[in-house]
């Protein structure tokens, strides 16, 4: 598989290095790099490019006033220092959000996700039949199939689950398993008391949960942005947003 990428981020340095991590993988190729996304509009609009790698402060348009400009916009991820516009790219369907300075694992992470993606788009269904389709909870514990195997996930292990359209992926400190299931199903399943709803893509442990700031929460190390009407949810967790009557 080759994905098609692009660079676009006003500061020289910054396409410098997010370039040498592109050269490490051979499987990405990289069509250009761009100071400005007007540049890259012909470009993009070609339908050559699969990926995009978008700065969010640029001086002729922010990324994500351009990326909402796209009618039908490649994968993108988000490379940035300004955490606080995370929570905007998450509800435009980016595939990550990267913070500047970010490592080459991290962008591997990122770029794991992207190729989990176009397989699933090619053939969503490749390794899950009809009878795949429902995890089985149980008091301490849940059960799925996935790539033809049973799948034990102690809820003590799991610290989010990530919603993905038709499927879902579990995220535990070791392993990550994509199965064909409803978020929503499983948020209405799952012990309330044990895990929450934070956003539509995201369900978590309680107590797994760092920090919350902002419309961010940091969970064993990753950021995962809050919806707006999960908040107060949220906000219960913390103890905040009671009376004091």
């Amino acid at each position: 598989m080759k994905i098609n990428c692009l660079i676009i981020d006003d500061e020289f340095l910054a396409r410098e290095y997010i370039k040498s991590y592109v050269q490490k993988l051979p499987f990405l190729n990289l069509l250009g790099d761009f100071n400005s996304p007007l540049k890259a509009i012909d470009l993009i609009k070609s339908g050559k490019t699969d990926l995009i790698f978008l700065d969010i402060q640029m001086p002729d348009i922010t990324g994500l006033d351009f990326l909402k400009t796209l009618n039908n916009p490649p994968m993108v991820i988000i490379t940035t220092a300004y955490k606080e516009f995370a929570i905007d790219g998450y509800e435009l369907n980016v595939t990550d959000y990267l913070l500047k300075p970010f490592s080459f694992e991290r962008f591997l992470k990122a770029i794991n996700k992207v190729v989990e993606s176009m397989e699933n788009k090619s053939n969503p269904f490749q390794s899950l039949g009809k009878d795949e389709s429902e995890a089985s909870l149980h008091e301490n514990y849940l059960v799925i199939r996935a790539d033809r195997k049973h799948y034990k996930i102690n809820y003590d292990d799991l610290i989010y689950i990530e919603g993905q359209k038709a499927y879902v992926t579990f995220h535990t400190g070791n392993k990550k398993i994509t199965a064909l299931a409803s978020l929503q199903d499983l948020a209405d399943k799952l012990p309330d008391k044990q895990f929450i709803r934070i956003h539509k893509s995201f369900i978590v442990s309680v107590k797994m949960i760092d920090s919350l700031e902002g419309n961010m929460i940091e969970i064993k190390g990753m950021h995962l942005p809050v919806g707006k009407i999960f908040r107060k949810d949220v906000e219960a967790v913390f103890g905040l947003g009671k009376s004091n009557s």
